[in-house]
């Protein structure tokens, strides 16, 4: 028997679903707790579901506790990018919008489109992707207090200060946690080592696309796992009058582009593969932008490259990727 239908719209702290069985549609909310899990699933036996494909947007952290739960009690979970979701809409010309009505929109997307199943990452990724988070907000921090010394009235100088060295320490510490993470583990440090045998890609990125990719092999080739990143290109043209420029699609991870920003840079000075790609692109005359997210598609093909073949970069190797 087909499993029925869940549709989930999360926030913080709610979340509202919509169950289609057949063309019944019944909709609810419930609190994003571990209490509120717990209602859902006598809400579930109470119209006598066992099974379900339940489906929600990929919104940050929020969704998180409630994939898993779902996964463990042997449901289908998607975990779906919210573009996808918003195009379906879309084309249903979709005006209402509501929490209740974007339950009812991913449940109508879900038995339509049937998206793959999602599997939640291995106890150690988890781990290291939160070890990573928490790294990309001390930085951030780190940052804001450092813009705000710049201005800041003689009074609270000394005060900003204080705070910038405690933040120092904390990066450095969860830096060290980082690292001690993945040491303790032989496959990640394996992959970890691949990745740093790129040059361009140091300890921070390569946690970072250890973190935020997990598995590889669930991409089945590099494209997909720069779609991923939102690093595909998207062009603009229609008949003869249309002809927009083309640029990244900005439809994936926002986290993993600005990871790789600063790597595509370095790397046009200490990789040949990506300076030879950089003079080509240079000599076509391309904008210094489009040149860059070249260089970090470039640089995600890589990585896939040696993560699937277990072998360290080789510049003759990588240039054909």
């Amino acid at each position: 028997m087909e499993p029925a239908i869940l549709g989930i719209d999360i926030a913080k702290e709610k979340f509202d679903v919509a169950l289609l069985s057949g063309e019944k549609m019944i909709t609810d909310t419930f609190s994003n707790t571990t209490a509120g899990f717990g209602m859902l699933k006598r809400w579930l036996a109470k119209y006598r579901v066992e099974r379900v494909h339940a489906c929600l947007e990929a919104t940050g952290t929020y969704g998180e506790a409630l994939a898993e739960y779902l996964h463990r009690a042997g449901h289908t979970v998607s975990v779906v990018n919210p573009a996808r979701i918003k195009g379906f809409g879309q084309g249903e010309l979709s005006r209402t919008k509501t929490d209740k009505a974007d339950a009812q929109l991913i449940a109508r997307f879900c038995r339509a489109m049937r998206p793959d199943s999602w599997q939640p990452p291995a106890p150690e990724v988890k781990e290291l992707q939160s070890l990573v988070r928490r790294l990309e907000a001390v930085n951030s921090m780190l940052e804001q207090e450092k813009n705000r010394l710049e201005t800041a009235d003689d009074v609270i100088k000394e005060s900003i200060k204080r705070v910038i060295t405690c933040l120092q320490q904390e990066k450095k510490a969860t830096r060290k946690l980082i690292r001690n993470h993945i040491d303790r583990h032989p496959d990640m440090r394996g992959k970890r080592d691949l990745l740093e045998s790129i040059p361009g890609i140091g300890p921070g990125t390569s946690a970072m696309i250890l973190a935020e990719f997990g598995d590889v092999s669930r991409f089945p080739d590099a494209g997909s796992m720069a779609s991923f990143c939102g690093l595909t290109p998207r062009h603009r043209q229609s008949g003869s009058s249309v002809r927009g420029r083309s640029m990244i699609s900005k439809t994936g991870s926002s986290r993993l582009r600005k990871a790789l920003f600063m790597p595509a840079l370095a790397s046009m000075r200490c990789n040949p593969v990506i300076a030879a790609l950089r003079a080509r692109l240079r000599a076509s005359a391309k904008h210094p932008m489009v040149i860059v997210c070249a260089i970090m598609r470039k640089l995600i093909h890589i990585a896939f490259g040696v993560l699937k073949s277990g072998r360290p970069f080789d510049p003759s190797i990588a240039a054909a990727a």
